[in-house]
């Protein structure tokens, strides 16, 4: 059984932990890529993200961080928010492509969720994303 346990926790992911944010009256369960090989890596290979699932990417300073979705199988839609937890700008991604997006502003977050969420969820810019305090520095 020791040796179970061992391999199932070694093929855990290494991206952070997960947290809830909230945008409106919807709750976003949101995984945090705040290192530079778990911002590097997204969601790069996955098959599925749930309806309200998403992953929260955390920088080290705002600035006007560039996505793109080489290896990423899903499409996605992708909001920049500021420091401050309002949204910059949204834009919608294709999968595995390496066209560029790119934060509007000064952004010090990036949320990726399924594509059509922000636009389904009548989600614009300038709304507030809640809950971003629990997230981990970026590094």
């Amino acid at each position: 059984m020791p040796i179970i346990l061992c391999c199932l926790i070694s093929v855990r992911p290494a991206w952070g932990s997960d947290i809830v944010l909230r945008i409106g009256t919807y709750n976003i369960n949101a995984t945090v890529a705040n290192t530079p090989d778990s911002r590097k890596r997204g969601l790069m290979h996955q098959t599925q993200l749930c309806g309200n699932c998403g992953m929260l990417f955390v920088f080290p300073q705002a600035g006007k961080h560039n996505f793109w979705m080489k290896d990423t199988l899903l499409p996605l839609s992708i909001a920049f928010i500021a420091a401050d937890g309002s949204i910059l700008n949204i834009d919608e991604m294709q999968a595995n492509t390496s066209d560029t997006h790119s934060a509007q502003g000064n952004a010090l977050y990036a949320l990726e969720m399924n594509k059509g969420w922000f636009n389904q969820h009548a989600i614009k810019p300038k709304y507030r994303v809640e809950g971003l305090q629990q997230a981990p520095q970026g590094f």
